[in-house]
């Protein structure tokens, strides 16, 4: 494996730990702010990743991606909410399931401008016409992987947060039914994954942004 090769794939690992982190301190905050205290308590509102890291979601299943030579992904220690603690807990966990990727999106919407303004003058990120300072691939693998984060949470299959914010919005019967999907959840979360689909949601959103950027 190349040196430029081990250099991506560590920045991807590390960016992913923050992305992660931000996530996850993301969920606990809001909790907090609809009367749950829990992830405070825990010490889960921090960005410090070695709060959030998953033995296996973190660190094994990223470095096998990267051995493969696969784009790197992973996941975190779910913040844990007491839901006893939240006022009106429909909307609370509305908002608990939304924070997650809303924060994933404006990490890399900030990720977005900042690369553009180092671009515009010309610091850190272009090397060459056909490859990346340091700084620009920090800010590429920040943005590309904020988004994929948020658009893979959003997806509306048990127990990803996109479940959690639609389940929010079901009465009666349709979300008696809806409901019905949990126990295969992670079964069809798995096809979506296997099948391409996740890919197929993902791809014109981060081709259409990495355009942007690259635009000019």
């Amino acid at each position: 494996m190349e040196i430029n090769t081990i250099l991506n794939y560590v920045i991807q690992i590390a960016v992913l730990l923050f992305a992660v982190s931000v996530h996850e301190s993301a969920h606990g905050w809001m909790a907090e702010k609809f009367g749950d205290p829990t992830a405070r308590m825990q010490g889960r509102i921090t960005l410090n990743p070695i709060a959030h890291i998953d033995p296996i979601g973190s660190i094994i299943f990223p470095i096998i991606l990267a051995i493969m030579h696969a784009p790197v992904f992973g996941w975190a220690k779910p913040v844990i909410v007491n839901p006893y603690n939240l006022r009106d807990y429909r909307r609370a966990n509305r908002f608990i399931s939304a924070a997650g990727p809303g924060s994933n999106i404006i990490t890399a919407s900030v990720g977005v401008g900042l690369f553009l303004l180092l671009k515009r003058i010309n610091i850190g990120i272009l090397a060459n016409s056909s490859g990346f300072e340091v700084g620009g691939l920090i800010l590429l693998n920040l943005i590309i992987i904020n988004l994929y984060l948020a658009i893979f949470n959003l997806i509306p299959i048990p127990p990803l947060d996109g479940s959690h914010i639609l389940e929010s919005l079901l009465h009666g019967d349709a979300l008696y039914n809806y409901q019905k999907l949990k126990p295969y959840g992670f079964i069809i979360l798995l096809l979506v994954i296997y099948t391409g689909v996740l890919n197929i949601i993902a791809r014109p959103i981060l081709t259409f942004v990495v355009s942007i950027l690259l635009r000019g």
